[in-house]
């Protein structure tokens, strides 16, 4: 389930089903399905997929389906949710997909969980409804949860068949030291979200460990850090290829969210200097670069973080070339394991 050894590192796949420019949502499925198997070749622990809604760019909405279908066309790698924003969902219902997921798919399902939204709060109110709120209750539903995964819960009037029974692991996801105090008391895996919320990782992957009480399902901390990779052949071409990463994310900032674009020479002629600077905190964990230069970079991350999993998310346009960059990222983290 987890990767005991801290000098044994693990590696694995963020996937958003990112929407490129000029394709559709049915091709970024069909893209992760070839990443997926390809991941799966190269070594790669696990691949999940994470719950947004209403971004014309991001079609992982319906996060669970995207599992399976992933899960149905791999044999090996891990398949989860990283993850499933619990307070958008009835812990029941939750507990009944990733049942019906782990029955489909035994000992290959992860199950990430998340208090945030995934959208606006116009969006999370549509979907919550009088529930919107519902984030407050995050560790009682999570609690909840375990109860109907619990073999101990067959005398229960409510039961969540198929799930009950199921060995179905459970991760905190998170971006602040919220997260990392109830990982911690919950004695659960934490994977932190520092692709794009950098801030309070260090400080948080600290108090989740000092902190970090044993459970019956893990016995030590073991932390995922996520990280943005844009890996090719040179420094130059990753350079160019992260372009791409760069006009995604300012999109987030600005509020003006476009399809994933192609990548440009010179983002000098998209974003002026300080557009660029703005960038440039929210992209503090992000490995781009060349077979030596991500291999350097990995290694000072990991001396400095001692962080048990690495998650990679490449916004890439070109297919081939983000299945390169994984491979390129694989073969650096392979001296690591």
């Amino acid at each position: 389930m987890y990767n005991k050894s801290s000098n044994n590192i693990a590696w694995s796949v963020l996937d958003l089903a990112t929407v490129l420019e000029g394709k559709t949502a049915a091709d970024s499925f069909h893209n992760s399905l070839r990443l997926a198997k390809y991941a799966e070749q190269l070594g790669y622990t696990r691949y999940w997929f994470a719950e947004h809604h209403n971004m014309p760019n991001v079609a992982s909405s319906a996060t669970p389906v995207l599992i399976g279908y992933v899960a149905g066309g791999t044999s090996t790698i891990r398949v989860g949710a990283g993850g499933i924003m619990l307070p958008n969902h009835a812990p029941l219902i939750v507990a009944e997909q990733f049942g019906t997921l782990a029955s489909l798919y035994p000992g290959r399902i992860d199950l990430g969980l998340g208090r945030a939204p995934g959208t606006d709060q116009l969006t999370a109110y549509a979907i919550r409804g009088e529930n919107f709120r519902a984030e407050v209750n995050f560790a009682q539903d999570i609690q909840k949860l375990q109860t109907f995964f619990s073999a101990d819960n067959s005398n229960s009037k409510v039961r969540a068949i198929p799930g009950e029974g199921l060995d179905i692991p459970i991760w905190i996801l998170g971006s602040s030291t919220d997260s990392a105090l109830l990982a911690a008391a919950m004695g659960l895996p934490y994977a932190f979200a520092s692709h794009f919320a950098p801030a309070q990782f260090l400080k948080a992957i600290d108090i989740y460990r000092k902190n970090f009480r044993p459970s019956a399902s893990l016995t030590a901390p073991y932390v995922i850090s996520c990280v943005n990779v844009i890996a090719a052949g040179t420094d130059a071409e990753a350079t160019r290829l992260s372009t791409s990463l760069q006009q995604l994310f300012f999109g987030i900032i600005s509020g003006r969210r476009r399809l994933l674009q192609a990548p440009v020479d010179d983002i000098s002629k998209i974003l002026n200097e300080a557009e660029t600077a703005s960038l440039q905190q929210m992209l503090t964990y992000s490995f781009i670069g060349g077979p030596g230069k991500i291999s350097q970079t990995l290694q000072l991350f990991l001396e400095k973080t001692t962080v048990n999993e690495v998650m990679v998310v490449s916004h890439i346009y070109d297919q081939d070339a983000r299945l390169e960059s994984y491979k390129i990222f694989a073969e650096a983290a392979t001296i690591f394991h």
